[in-house]
């Protein structure tokens, strides 16, 4: 959307935020806030003349007279509408399908671009774009306006959604967000006259989402323009001195420079090899992230002018590498072969660091004509350049590759401020590359580790997997993975994620997969224990369950708000409702009938998995005399009876609940033992023995860090119940270093 200004009639009642949500109201025409200064010159909308102008050269003349028809109609649309430049606010979409021309984009995309305002700012419907100019024109339009009718809790909720809205509309058409690019760009080219306040606000936003779109799509001399528009207005001061000095350094270097490229040229030709050499100035944003990431001055950054290669064909980019090697000195370890192995986003190049004259490094991008068109474009290629099929072929599959798993993350995230971050984490990819054990390339973010692998081979897999295997040797999970590494995951039919995965995963599809099986996991596990709890309240109040029919739930389902009577179960298992209340509510009983008789008691298995959690503090098993309390958002924590712990937090008496062991469980238990032995060579191994040999197995071992005449060892054990604890305990004392065993607790 672009952002507007006052009109001679239409005046601002109420300020609107960028992404906020609100109630369209009968002075909704009236907010026609641009919030975009008069553009530079050379950033300056044509009008209808010079965009048919732009697109007649592969546009048909019905398409030309259609683009006139919808120039038509949203300069009516937006009549009374002005930016803060006194500019028809005609120009920005205008400006919009002006953009989009030059990566020549088909009719539908042009018509959606001149339209893409009149959804969110006009009374135009969804059904009179379709009526008008189609059906595909109307989801693009609709795919890039915001959702300005739902109201939100706050400006954050709004914009979540609203992203998460055209994330979806993109992976639909990738349309969507080339507009949306344009969109945006067109906005930050005029940024100059907004409040220094919203100008940072849209410049971060432009910088943590717009900018790694572009450049996920592989359009990178937009990504380019859109990092540096976002740093000048973000840092004014940063970028005014950094261009300053850029600027001067150009004069002081610009001889060399020259002489570089000559050499270069005169090398290549020596060579055979057919080649256009280039310079170009670095980025004001790629040499304050250096200085940054590095921390130096900018008169320690010596490679301000990157040079770029381009060659004919794929074997002259490997000649001319090795021709500028024999010419400068290669930096080691600074060589990336993105030809072989092509970036996520379909970039391919030979990348290169050189010493240079006088000691100066150079950065050098070797690459094809086909190569070169495919940087600049990226997915817009498609339009562009439909005589290489082949190339862009991959291009698209490794978009739609992505746009897929945005689908993915999206059905695994419920909330869209954890879909938008899921989103962020995909967004900044610095590649790692590793092979599976067929052979095939997979690309994941720096820092990856075997359970991102595994969700990137399939969802079913990773959430499988329980070991994983790095260059043929056993490796633990949270291992980061190396360029090269050959990676093979080991699964098991009945393995579940680990919640301690999300503490080093780094793709977005493995968080929201982990979390959404977490979710879901932790849902039917606290709705079963909800309805034991709810079973044992009714009970206490004289009702059998069976007597409560469906009409009495579907009542209170509504009257609570909740979405099913599974959600109001799970609610009880989680302590976010008393079972106390949702009883009497369903039985619908006067408040003085609120005692009942004693309720029966909970059983507790110890395979109830998420909803039932044993304390910490005093580590209950089987034999021991426990009671459970209901605590909000963790369900139902089981405590012994003399638990120090819960003595202090019996306060509120209706979240004790009455709990007893299942006399048939035969789970393990970790329970907590001290020992105190002989400092002496091989008692671990004698009491790692003894632990053995009762049945028991050691969970983990601690030993005090000062160490005397006797040492004390924490060992947490696993075992089925009391009385396999005193086999234990008695196993441990037969040990001749051995002089205490204790049971531990917190």
């Amino acid at each position: 959307m672009a952002l507007a200004g006052k009109g001679s009639i239409h005046r601002l009642r109420r300020a609107v935020s960028l992404f906020g949500g609100s109630r369209r109201s009968a002075e909704r025409d009236r907010r026609r806030v641009a919030e975009a200064s008069a553009p530079p010159a050379e950033h300056r909308a044509g009008g209808l003349a010079e965009l048919k102008s732009s697109v007649s050269s592969y546009l048909k003349q019905a398409d030309l007279a259609r683009l006139e028809e919808a120039y038509n109609f949203s300069d009516h649309a937006h009549r009374g509408q002005f930016r803060k430049s006194g500019e028809p606010y005609i120009q920005h979409p205008v400006a919009v399908a002006e953009i989009l021309s030059h990566w020549q984009l088909d009719s539908q995309t042009l018509v959606a671009a001149l339209l893409h305002d009149v959804l969110e700012d006009t009374e135009v419907a969804k059904d009179d774009i379709a009526q008008r100019f189609g059906k595909p024109v109307a989801d693009l339009v609709d795919g890039v306006s915001k959702l300005d009718r739902i109201e939100f809790q706050s400006a954050q909720d709004a914009q979540a959604e609203n992203f998460r809205k055209m994330f979806l509309a993109m992976a639909r058409d990738v349309r969507v967000i080339l507009i949306k690019l344009a969109d945006r760009l067109h906005n930050m080219r005029t940024l100059d006259a907004v409040s220094p306040a919203q100008r940072r606000r849209v410049a971060r936003e432009t910088l943590d989402i717009y900018a790694p779109i572009a450049n996920r799509l592989g359009l990178d001399g937009l990504y380019r323009e859109l990092q540096e528009l976002a740093f000048r207005y973000l840092y004014p001061l940063r970028y005014a001195t950094l261009a300053k000095a850029v600027k001067a350094a150009r004069g002081n270097r610009r001889e060399v420079v020259g002489k570089i490229m000559e050499a270069i040229r005169q090398k290549l030709a020596g060579s055979d090899i057919e080649a256009t050499v280039t310079g170009r100035e670095k980025h004001i944003f790629s040499i304050y992230k250096k200085m940054v990431e590095k921390r130096l001055s900018f008169s320690e950054v010596l490679d301000i002018y990157g040079y770029r290669v381009v060659v004919n064909d794929i074997p002259s980019c490997y000649l001319a590498l090795g021709a500028l090697h024999a010419l400068y000195k290669p930096v080691p370890g600074k060589f990336k072969d993105y030809i072989a192995i092509p970036k996520m986003n379909g970039y391919q190049s030979l990348h290169t660091s050189v010493i240079g004259p006088f000691g100066m490094p150079l950065e050098v991008q070797i690459r094809t004509w086909d190569m070169h068109r495919i940087a600049e474009t990226g997915v817009a290629s498609h339009w562009v350049y439909k005589d290489d099929q082949a190339t862009l072929f991959e291009v698209q599959q490794r978009t739609h590759r992505w746009l897929q798993s945005l689908v993915e993350i999206q059905n695994a995230s419920g909330d869209p401020a954890e879909f938008l971050e899921h989103i962020k984490v995909d967004l900044f990819p610095e590649e790692v590359y590793v092979f599976t054990p067929r052979g095939e390339i997979k690309s994941l973010p720096r820092g990856a580790t075997p359970v991102d692998f595994a969700y990137a081979v399939h969802t079913d897999v990773g959430n499988r997997t329980v070991a994983a295997k790095v260059n043929y040797e056993l490796v633990p999970l949270r291992t980061e993975l190396k360029n090269g590494d050959q990676v093979e995951v080991i699964t098991a039919a009945h393995a579940n994620p680990n919640p301690a995965w999300l503490s080093y995963v780094k793709t977005g599809k493995a968080r929201s997969q982990i979390r959404h099986f977490l979710k879901t996991m932790q849902f039917e596990e606290s709705a079963a224990l909800g309805e034991r709890l709810l079973n044992q309240a009714l009970r206490g109040l004289g009702t059998e369950p069976v007597g409560i029919g469906p009409e009495r739930w579907d009542r209170l389902v509504r009257e609570t708000g909740a979405r099913s009577r599974q959600e109001i179960l799970a609610d009880l298992g989680l302590g976010k409702r008393l079972p106390a209340i949702v009883a009497r509510e369903l039985l619908a009983l006067a408040a003085e009938s609120e005692e009942g008789r004693p309720a029966g008691s909970i059983v507790i298995r110890g395979s109830e998995g998420m909803a039932v959690q044993f304390a910490k503090c005093c580590r209950p098993i089987p034999g021991d005399p426990i009671i459970g309390f209901i605590k909000k958002g963790q369900g139902l924590v089981v405590h012994t009876h003399d638990c120090p712990i819960a003595a202090k937090s019996r306060t509120d008496p209706e979240k004790w609940i009455d709990v007893e062991w299942d006399p048939e469980t035969d789970k393990m238990f970790d329970v907590a033992v001290k020992v105190t032995a002989a400092n002496q060579r091989g008692v671990l191994a004698k009491i790692a023995a003894a632990i053995a040999e009762a049945g028991s197995n050691i969970d983990n071992v601690s030993m005090d860090e000062e160490r005397g005449m006797y040492t004390t060892m924490q060992f947490t054990i696993q075992v089925t119940r009391r009385q396999h604890l005193a086999q234990v305990m008695r196993s441990l004392r037969r040990v001749p270093e051995v002089v205490r065993v204790a049971r531990q607790r917190d």
